[in-house]
């Protein structure tokens, strides 16, 4: 995917380009007994229609996850080939993605890739020991988990035939994960958090029908994509360009050992328009634009992205001659945008659950339950349940998490003061259940994710207002200008304790605003540093409208659509650093113009 992300990787969350992952399947022997034998197009020659899918498909794979989930518990446990007793799992689930997607990707006003790929993969997830403490304990997690990909037709033999190879392989895993963690117990020092590492949940039951065949209009949506993709040839400056359009349907099933039995459609259309340019002096920018819809139908016309698309290509223009910003600190204004993105890397990642317990993560916020933390007008939701805010499609949400639990909305913050974390089925200290949100990407354990987050404030002003209180601040300070801004493209946060807990933020358009009333001045190469705990009590007020940020998020439970949506807010202090500057030369060689530009020149020169 191409997609702009909010996230981890590692024990970073940062943003970056999504790219596709693959399974690999290795032999394993057998534990357990043998086995028992975008569419038709309407108004819109380029919109995704839908046709029926045959219901029996679903009931295929839904009945064969049911009986070998059945089957594997009752025959789990018994004794081995040795006659040596192994332990039984107490818990048991397959959770399946099934997915159809077509991906349309265009540079420089040609196709460079369009391909329709039908994708199913299980999640096997084996727990041995009790909710208290079993073979996920401490720093293995990943033993409860196998996955492996599925039979994508639906031949209920061949699916219960691969989900009996995956429960092999994850009992296995699971009994040398369990006896790590015993052995591990008896020598390691008293915990800090002892709390259980599976929390009891009551059992979901909504079987959705499954999602209809996914159909695009291929030849319409690459037309479309060369035309924008083209535009970028009128800026020679502009020297790398990519279009990329995704349209996909999918159907999530979880079934467990606790009785859960659930199965969840989704549908979504995303358009994601990228082009870089480089200064004299080596430093490279880039400019994205996403447009995310619950289909293609949904998306924005030609003409609208044809503006968009214009308006990046002179931005990066008027950005490869402006000035380096020097090193700053003091007052700025982030956009509505920008401060989503700000709240979701600075606070969001912190208040996620699993990083309230464990031997190296910092825990900025883990003892400061029911203490402010943010000024006084500001609070904070994680809403996974609305679809939509104010009319755009929100990336976030989701109907059960990768748990197979409800989604539900957590009050976070209320008037500056904490509340609770994001929970999944891993317990802390002082949430011992899940509120939701245990997601992941296939093949990664679920821990508590963000969906949507939403920032809310009493204190708003408008634009016009925010900027005086901008100007007058800078004055205060005695500084000359203060900052504004207007997009943010990329940032991480470290949330370990072995490394100071602060976050590093790279904006994409930065202007200085002069206190002595200059125009304002567009400038490069800034970067947003700090801590999180000064970052956010520096806010004093916000814009009075909210705008949408919608990506996919790395950590280490794998990429997942999230959105954020906050109002733009003033800050009394923000630091910035200079970014790496690089040192490659623009392109030496001009590219070639159009093909009537070169006919128009040869014709010139006879």
């Amino acid at each position: 995917m191409t997609q702009r992300n909010l996230g981890t990787r590692g024990t970073k969350r940062v943003l970056i380009f999504a790219g596709a992952s693959t399974a690999v399947l290795l032999f394993a022997a057998g534990i357990y007994p043998q086995h028992a034998a975008l569419a038709a197009s309407n108004s819109d020659p380029a919109s995704v229609a839908t046709a029926t899918k045959p219901t029996a498909g679903e009931s295929a794979l839904v009945n064969a996850l049911d009986a070998e989930l059945k089957r594997a518990m009752s025959s789990l446990g018994t004794d081995g080939a040795a006659g040596e007793q192994q332990p039984k799992p107490y818990f048991l689930s397959y959770a399946v993605s099934d997915a159809t997607r077509v991906g349309i990707a265009a540079q420089y006003g040609a196709i460079v890739n369009s391909n329709e790929r039908h994708l199913r993969s299980v999640d096997v997830q084996v727990r041995l020991g009790s909710p208290a403490e079993d073979n996920t304990h401490g720093d293995h997690r990943n033993s409860a988990l196998t996955t492996l990909p599925l039979p994508l037709t639906d031949d209920r033999d061949a699916i219960a035939r691969s989900l009996w190879y995956a429960t092999n392989r994850g009992y296995a895993r699971a009994l040398d994960g369990f006896l790590k963690v015993k052995t591990e117990q008896q020598v390691r020092a008293k915990e800090e958090d002892a709390s259980a590492d599976f929390s009891e949940e009551k059992p979901q039951t909504d079987l959705l029908p499954a999602t209809p065949a996914l159909v695009v209009n291929r030849a319409a949506w690459e037309q479309r994509l060369r035309e924008i993709s083209s535009l970028f040839s009128q800026y020679p400056d502009v020297f790398a360009d990519q279009v990329s359009f995704e349209a996909s349907n999918e159907t999530d099933y979880f079934v467990s050992s606790d009785g859960t039995r659930v199965a969840t459609p989704s549908h979504v259309a995303r358009l994601v328009i990228v082009a870089r340019t480089r200064a004299a002096d080596g430093m490279d920018m880039f400019r994205a634009e996403t447009f995310e819809a619950e289909s293609a139908a949904r998306l924005p016309d030609q003409k609208t992205l044809t503006e968009k698309t214009i308006a990046m290509a002179k931005n990066l223009e008027a950005l490869r001659l402006a000035p380096i910003t020097e090193p700053f600190d003091g007052p700025a204004i982030l956009s509505g945008r920008a401060s989503a993105v700000f709240f979701h890397e600075v606070l969001g990642h912190r208040l996620e659950g699993q990083r309230q317990r464990g031997d190296e993560e910092g825990q900025t916020f883990t003892k400061l339950l029911g203490k402010p933390i943010l000024p006084s007008f500001l609070s904070v939701a994680d809403d996974p349940t609305l679809a939509s805010f104010q009319g755009t499609s929100l990336s976030g949400h989701y109907d059960f998490d990768d748990e197979g639990q409800a989604a539900r909305r957590v009050d976070l913050i209320k008037n500056g003061v904490l509340e609770t974390f994001l929970m999944s089925r891993l317990p802390v200290a002082s949430v011992a259940q899940s509120n939701g949100h245990g997601r992941s990407e296939s093949g990664h354990m679920p821990t508590g994710r963000q969906g949507n987050l939403i920032v809310t404030s009493s204190k708003t002003v408008s634009d016009t207002e925010l900027r005086a209180m901008l100007i007058a601040e800078a004055k205060k300070q005695g500084k000359a200008y203060g900052l504004y801004f207007e997009d943010i493209s990329s940032g991480f946060a470290v949330t370990t304790r072995r490394s100071p807990q602060a976050f590093q933020v790279i904006p994409l358009v930065v202007y200085r605003v002069y206190v002595d009333g200059r125009p304002d001045e567009l400038v490069r190469g800034v970067s947003i540093v700090g801590t999180p705990q000064a970052a956010l009590n520096s806010i004093m007020a916000t814009g009075d409208k909210q705008e949408i940020f919608n990506g996919i998020c790395g950590a280490e439970s794998g990429s997942i659509p999230v959105s954020a949506v906050a109002p733009a807010m003033l800050v009394s202090q923000i630091e910035t650093q200079r970014q790496a500057q690089g040192t490659a030369r623009p392109p030496i060689l001009p590219p070639p113009g159009p093909p009537s530009a070169d006919l128009k020149s040869k014709k010139g020169a006879n």
